[in-house]
């Protein structure tokens, strides 16, 4: 099956080994990767800051770097999101309303792809360690992900996966909300981090990078004993010792 990948700015910027994984995971499970290297931002920074009119002329640039039949992955269920849900907002009864309706029905996020479109959930991982797993916002409300994640890493060897509490909560990043109530932002951090520790965790996986910088910013700042770590980078690990 050939796919196309869609890499969001946030992980192209900082985030890259998380791409090249993503990668090795999708050829794992029998894919031949497509990547297109003109792609670049959905929008969805504008478009959470009101700015629609630039988030259309971006997200018709992104539409246009992609095809409309066949599946497109993101290790991001932020801005695939974007394109699932908010795109309705700026290209219904456009001149591309199809495209974008045909483009919409096929990206899917990661684990949403390989648990529910090709069936695959084992790839050989290796990943020492308890963890938990945080369900982004965009995952859970926008992509409707929850068990795809958790199934996937329950065959992970080595990792020791317990639940969090209050996970259905934000993690407090919220692109620009992080920005304009940080104070707010950073207290909501706090939190996802406390209940991680006090189940004795010693990662915490997520399908969002996002998620994981705001989450490791308040690590680092309070020198705590915990690491982040994205879904992808967990599927890619370990398979040397097999």
């Amino acid at each position: 099956m050939k796919i196309e990948l869609f890499i969001p700015c946030f992980i192209d910027q900082l985030f890259p080994d998380t791409a090249f994984n993503t990668v090795k995971v999708l050829e794992k499970a029998g894919c031949t990767v497509e990547y297109n290297p003109n792609q670049t931002c959905c929008g969805q920074p504008a478009f959470n800051a009101g700015f629609w009119d630039e988030a259309k002329e971006i997200g018709s640039k992104w539409l246009g770097d992609f095809s409309e039949d066949r599946y497109i992955v993101s290790p991001s269920a932020s801005c695939t999101g974007m394109v699932k849900n908010y795109y309705n907002d700026l290209f219904t009864n456009t001149v591309i309303h199809n495209k974008c309706r045909n483009i919409q029905s096929n990206i899917h996020e990661l684990s949403d792809f390989l648990v529910n479109v090709i069936n695959r959930d084992y790839f050989g991982a290796e990943f020492e360690g308890r963890a938990v797993y945080h369900d982004s916002c965009s995952g859970l409300r926008e992509c409707k992900i929850k068990e795809e994640p958790r199934h996937l890493l329950s065959k992970v060897l080595g990792l020791d996966l317990v639940e969090l509490k209050d996970n259905t909560t934000c993690c407090g990043f919220g692109g620009t909300f992080a920005v304009k109530f940080d104070a707010i932002s950073s207290a909501m951090a706090q939190q996802k981090v406390e209940n991680a520790l006090a189940v004795d965790a010693e990662w915490i996986i997520s399908t969002d990078a996002s998620c994981l910088l705001q989450l490791q910013g308040y690590i680092d700042k309070h020198n705590l004993p915990i690491k982040t770590v994205h879904l992808a980078d967990v599927l890619a690990s370990g398979w040397g010792n097999i």
